[in-house]
C-alpha cells in the first residue's frame, strides 16, 4: 500500500513541475539570441582557447630577407598538431622587437571570428568566407 502512495506523490510532484514550466512564456532561441545581441551592456567575446606550450626550437631562415622561426610544443594538443612553427619577430606591449628563446614556456591563444548576427538580421561573415551576392527582380 505504501507504494501506491509514493507513486502518487510523485506523479504530483512531476505535474506540479510540468504546470510550473508551462507557466513561463515560451522565447524561441532565435530570438533569446537577438535579444542578447541587442543588449549594450553585454560584451560579446570571441570564442577561443588558450594552452600552454614550450619553445623547443629555433630553426635559422634560409637567406637573410626571411625571419627565423620558432617551434613551439603544444600541450593538450593531438601528437599530429603539436608542433607550430611561427617567426620569431614579435611585439612587446612597448612596441620593441622581441625574439623567443629555446625552452621559454609561453600560452597559445587560438580565438576564431564567429559568425554574429547584426541588428538589421543580417548575417557578417568570415572576411575569408566568399559571399554570394543575388539580385532581386
Amino acid at each position: 500500500m505504501r507504494r501506491q502512495r509514493t507513486e502518487k506523490q510523485s506523479h504530483r510532484a512531476r505535474l506540479a513541475s510540468v504546470k510550473k514550466e508551462m507557466a513561463k512564456p515560451h522565447m524561441a532561441r532565435s530570438a533569446k539570441i537577438a535579444e542578447l545581441n541587442l543588449d549594450p551592456d553585454r560584451i560579446p567575446e570571441r570564442p577561443s582557447v588558450t594552452m600552454p606550450g614550450i619553445v623547443n626550437r629555433i630553426i635559422p631562415s634560409p637567406c637573410a630577407r626571411r625571419p627565423e622561426k620558432a617551434q613551439i610544443a603544444v600541450d593538450g594538443a593531438d601528437r599530429l598538431y603539436r608542433d607550430l612553427r611561427i617567426e620569431n619577430s614579435l611585439l612587446d606591449e612597448h612596441g620593441d622587437d622581441v625574439k623567443l628563446i629555446k625552452g621559454a614556456r609561453v600560452e597559445v591563444t587560438v580565438s576564431s571570428r564567429a559568425r554574429v548576427p547584426s541588428v538589421t538580421g543580417e548575417v557578417v561573415s568570415n572576411p575569408a568566407t566568399p559571399v554570394k551576392k543575388t539580385a532581386k527582380p
